[in-house]
């Protein structure tokens, strides 16, 4: 489980330091207005490639299962649909793109600079859509293989390159927010090769053929739209969950909203631990599913749901104790510290309670149940989530974070139940 677990997480604690290193370089810059433009045009591309996460998570668990069952020619068929159909999704955004720009940036807002610079970055960064979908195809079919260390180079070589690319473009040839949009663009490209390459000696490994009658009939793609767009629907409801939160946080007042961003990094560092360990469950239980392992499929749910547990509770200590100083670190304003630090016992029993969503996460995309995880997250965005923050407004902003909890423990419950009833069907 470790050899699964440890470089994913790795992987996820390299993400944010990427985004420290573009608002470094940026924020040096002689003008405010680049920082924003790169917040907003960060903002949009991080909802935009969120909402296509499918492509890595219906992946994972396809790839898992025909990995299992020593089926070398369905693990083809699994790389090459997704990698198809990821490319058919790129051609379409960048089609899309001016539409796209100009949604994006009225919703955002921002002053008239702002929105210039932004949409610079926008024009650029976008022609990275092909490698970006790309590069979540082949995380995603490493991990089926039960191969964590290739999604790891992956991500240490967008996030290397990119560093490296900030620094040389803006700073060495100061071409500024063009500079930092192109970076993230060879960055992705120069991932992409290292993933191919890799794929390419792994299949060398599997002897098999490439079956081209199910890569090119529509007809064939039947399971591949079956999960992926469950999971499609599923994402979009969690992005509706946190989208709800930060427009309900700011109808409290620019105070509590200035809190809430700041907490909501506490629930984002939880979710960088433990999502190791859904990654390790997605591979392990995909692959027992394959092999049709019932005591493999039992054992290792147990096991990532030991160490999950075990994470979970570190992170409760570690909030405990350092809670005031991660705030102090995150915000230097007064107001805003003593506000965090009002809503900061959420935080705290946080992990205890969402950690059984994200395991299962993991459990239920290995054994491929993408239509129970879109209803049960369905059932818990709009049966519990909003009548949990209707009936707990009278709180305020307690009320808002209640039925944050309210909405975890639905779907670790329900998602609980789902998989004894899978055991036992």
């Amino acid at each position: 489980m470790w050899r699964i677990a440890a470089p994913m997480i790795l992987s996820n604690v390299s993400v944010p330091l990427l985004g420290m290193v573009d608002t470094g370089v940026v924020g040096h810059l002689e003008s405010p207005t680049y920082l924003g433009a790169v917040a907003i045009g960060g903002t949009i591309f991080t909802f935009l490639y969120i909402g296509m996460n499918f492509l890595r998570m219906g992946t994972t668990g396809i790839a898992a299962q025909r990995f299992g069952a020593d089926d070398y020619d369905g693990l083809r068929v699994s790389l090459g649909q997704a990698l198809i159909v990821s490319f058919a999704i790129a051609c379409l955004i960048l089609l899309l793109q001016f539409p796209l720009a100009k949604i994006s940036l009225a919703l955002l807002g921002g002053d008239a600079e702002t929105q210039s610079h932004a949409a610079t970055y926008f024009y650029i960064r976008v022609w990275s859509a092909p490698g970006t979908l790309a590069n979540y195809v082949l995380i995603g079919w490493f991990l089926g293989l039960q191969n964590a260390r290739v999604p790891l180079l992956i991500f240490l070589t967008i996030n290397a390159t990119n560093i490296v690319l900030d620094l040389l473009f803006v700073i060495g040839l100061g071409m500024k927010i063009e500079g930092v949009a192109l970076a993230s663009v060879i960055a992705e490209y120069t991932a992409l090769c290292v993933g191919i390459g890799f794929a390419a000696r792994e299949l060398r490994r599997h002897p098999g053929h490439w079956p081209l009658a199910r890569l090119s009939k529509l007809s064939a793609y039947r399971a591949f739209f079956s999960v992926n767009a469950n999971l499609f629907v599923r994402t979009m409801a969690l992005m509706f969950t946190f989208a709800f939160i930060t427009a309900q946080g700011a109808r409290l007042g620019p105070l509590i909203l200035a809190a809430n961003a700041v907490l909501i990094n506490f629930q984002n560092l939880t979710s960088l631990g433990l999502d190791g360990f859904a990654h390790a469950a997605e591979a392990m239980v995909g692959r027992a599913v394959g092999r049709k392992d019932d005591a493999a499929l039992r054992h290792t749910v147990r096991l990532t749901l030991k160490w999950s547990l075990i994470f979970s509770i570190g992170f409760v200590v570690s909030y405990v104790v350092a809670g005031p100083f991660i705030i102090g670190l995150l915000t230097d304003l007064p107001d805003v510290r003593e506000t965090a630090m009002t809503y900061l016992p959420w935080l705290v029993v946080s992990p205890l309670i969402s950690v059984w969503c994200f395991l299962y996460d993991g459990v239920y995309v290995g054994m491929t149940r993408a239509r129970e995880m879109r209803n049960i997250m369905l059932f818990s965005t709009f049966a519990v989530f909003v009548p949990a923050w209707l009936i707990a407004q009278p709180l305020g902003n307690h009320g808002l974070w209640l039925a944050l909890m309210a909405f975890f423990a639905s779907r670790g419950i329900g998602m609980h139940i789902g998989y004894k009833r899978a055991l036992n069907a």
